[in-house]
């Protein structure tokens, strides 16, 4: 099993698990890897150091209480709970990114638009996401509006499940 260290052209970092170099290569080669972030397949490898198993590491350890918060403890991990830990830290995103999907109105193109009548009480105040340039963005900041541009995983793009 060879694992890679692998980044997209905008620098999203992410890690490959390929039965070997040239299994690697070949999914490159036909366009199959592509960055979990933006969906790009313009990839190339970085620069790894070699995995040296350690008795122990400090970890950070993502919790959630009863109202819906997210929480923070650093704690010592050995042997088989880091991947347990990365599976925590995963469904603790994946739900927050449900959750303010699900809690906001999707206008699609017209973000900036919405924004700015909401902004300027033209349109009722609430939660919403879309699509804008980064230009617009800047924009809308400039005049005052709060955005928060965030990059949507294809898997999150479909169903929530």
């Amino acid at each position: 099993m060879k694992v890679y260290n692998l980044a997209c052209p905008l620098n999203h970092r992410f890690e490959g698990w390929f039965a070997s170099e040239e299994d690697c290569l070949a999914q490159q080669d036909k366009g199959m890897l592509a960055c979990p972030v933006c969906d790009s397949t313009d990839i190339s490898r970085m620069p790894s150091a070699p995995r040296i198993a350690k008795s122990s590491s400090s970890e950070l350890v993502i919790s959630q209480d009863d109202h819906g918060q997210l929480s923070g403890d650093v704690v010592a991990l050995t042997g088989n709970d880091h991947s347990h830990l990365e599976a925590q830290v995963q469904a603790a995103f994946l739900k927050g990114m449900r959750e303010l999907m699900g809690r906001s109105e999707d206008v699609g193109s017209s973000f900036a638009e919405e924004a700015r009548k909401i902004h300027y009480k033209e349109s009722p105040e609430r939660s919403i996401r879309g699509q804008t340039t980064l230009d617009e963005a800047e924009a809308l900041r400039e005049e005052g509006i709060d955005v928060l541009a965030m990059p949507i995983l294809p898997s999150l793009k479909n169903t929530l499940q």
